[in-house]
This record gives structure tokens, sequence and C-alpha cells, in this order.
């Protein structure tokens, strides 16, 4: 039997009702390897198949998997930017009934959330006229805490990355395992951690200035917090240690708020708007002429 392939906007007619839902702000579609997990996306409203790719911005949700809002608030600047904008949903409960926090730390006990946001990524390229060698990653809290950690095991997928107040970090530490550190990576996920490759990325940390309620934070569990007792010290944690293994970042501190993603965004989304539109295109093959 073979396998149904995909529509792309323009294999619809003109005024067919199908191409508003692939253009604009998509349903949810279930994951075909694995349909616990789905997406939904923005894709400009006058996308075509002619002319280089369009960018990909991929908006990972927070505890509360707020996946659609997400992606609607980024509706204007996809439209502006004239990139694609994909909003995963990892659902509560995957690895039992009290799951929340599987995704954001990669646990590969049961699932890989990196890989399945690949799947996600590939099956976009099959429907969508996009580039997906390399995107743009950002996450806020729980997407925070996941987007940080994807970059640890796929730097090499990332045009930018943009790490928005994660309650727990992953600090480059050969000494302390998994998520605490990076000593077992090889035996986690099959990988080492590689500092020189998040080099030359452009990184950025947010927060609120007023981000600083320790009692929202989930328990570590062993009462340990090395990194800090609230996400502004983690933040910060964070940027030193990536600073000592020659990474640079951009800090955002935003005044005048604490834990809301709403009110970031415009600071997230001015330092994602200068990447997507500096994105190299795929260079065109070579043709050898005689």
């Amino acid at each position: 039997m073979t396998a149904e392939r995909p529509l792309a906007p323009w294999d619809l007619p003109a005024g067919h009702p199908g191409v508003a839902f692939l253009t604009g702000a998509t349903p949810f579609f279930a994951l075909a390897p694995d349909p616990r997990f789905s997406y939904c996306l923005y894709v400009p409203t006058d996308h075509t198949p002619d002319g280089p790719p369009l960018p990909l911005v991929v908006t990972v949700h927070g505890t509360r998997r707020r996946a659609e809002t997400l992606r609607d608030a980024f509706a204007g600047f996809a439209e502006r930017l004239g990139c694609v904008v994909l909003s995963p949903l990892f659902p509560a409960g995957i690895t039992g009934p009290n799951d929340v926090d599987s995704y954001k730390l990669l646990s590969p006990a049961g699932f890989r959330p990196d890989e399945v946001l690949l799947h996600m990524v590939d099956e976009v390229a099959a429907r969508w006229h996009v580039r997906t060698d390399r995107f743009h990653l950002h996450g806020f809290s729980g997407g925070g805490q996941f987007a940080h950690r994807f970059a640890y095991l796929h730097p090499g997928r990332l045009a930018s990355l943009s790490v928005g107040a994660p309650g727990r970090v992953t600090l480059l530490d050969p000494t302390a395992h998994w998520w605490r550190g990076t000593a077992d990576m090889a035996e986690q996920f099959g990988t080492d951690a590689d500092p020189a490759a998040l080099r030359g990325l452009p990184v950025q940390l947010v927060i609120g200035e007023q981000d600083t309620d320790a009692g929202e934070l989930a328990p570590d569990g062993d009462g340990t917090a090395p990194a800090g007792s609230h996400r502004i010290d983690r933040i910060n944690a964070l940027r030193a240690n990536w600073r000592e293994h020659g990474i640079d970042t951009r800090l955002d501190i935003v005044p005048g708020t604490g834990h809301r993603h709403v009110e970031v965004l415009p600071v997230v989304q001015e330092f994602l708007e200068a990447h997507v539109s500096a994105s190299p295109r795929p260079r065109a093959p070579e043709v050898t002429r005689p």
C-alpha cells in the first residue's frame, strides 16, 4: 500500500477551502511516526513553491502547553518577515500519569523529545517550501529548558537560539550527570557535549526583571539548587558557564515583568527578526557545463 502524500497549498486549485487550512494558522497535525505528538503552524498567506525556501522558526511551549496561543503570537511576525512558524505540542502524561516535565529534560525514558521535533521538521519540509537544515529555536520556561538542551544535542541544526527563563538549567559540566550536567550525555543520547559547535551561534537569554519567585519552581528532588534559588540566578549561571566555554550570549532582562511569556515576546521577536532576516539561503547546486 502506497503512503498518502501530504498535500501542499499549491496542490489545490485557487479558491479551494483546503488552502485556508494549509496557510495562515493551521490545524494541529498528528506526527505520523508517533501520533501522541502534534504540531501547528503559521504559514504566510502568500506562500508559494517559488524562490528560496522560507526560514523556519520553532517556538516551544511551557508547562501549560499553550502551543496554539504561542503560534498565534507569532502570526504577524511570520507574515511580516516571510517565515514559517512551527509550534510543537508535547502533551503531559507521556511517560506516566503525573509526567509534566519529560519533554523539558529530553528524558530518554520512553521517548526522545529532540527527535520528535526533528520528525516534525521533516514533515513540515514535505508539505511546505521551508528551509529545514537549520532553523531558529525559541522556548520560554519549560520551553526554555527544552531549547538549551536541544542545542547541546543538535547544535548544527540551529540558525539562532532564544532561551527564555528556564526553571532548571543544564550546565556544560563533565562532573555532573544529566540533567544538571553533561557527564553522561554520550551514554544517554549517543553524543557528547561540544561547546565549540555552539560558538558563533546567535544566542539570546531572556527573562523578566521580577522573575524571582522561587515558589514557582519545581523541586529538584534531592533538595539541591546548584545553579541558584530562582530563575534569574539560574539564567545567569547558564550564561557564566557558557562564557567559560567561549559561547557568547545576549542577555535581555525585561523591566517591569515577572514570569510572563507574553511580556518578553517583543524582545524575543526583535532578536529573532535580526537573524531570520539575515538567514543565509542554501546555495543552488553548481551546474557543470562542457
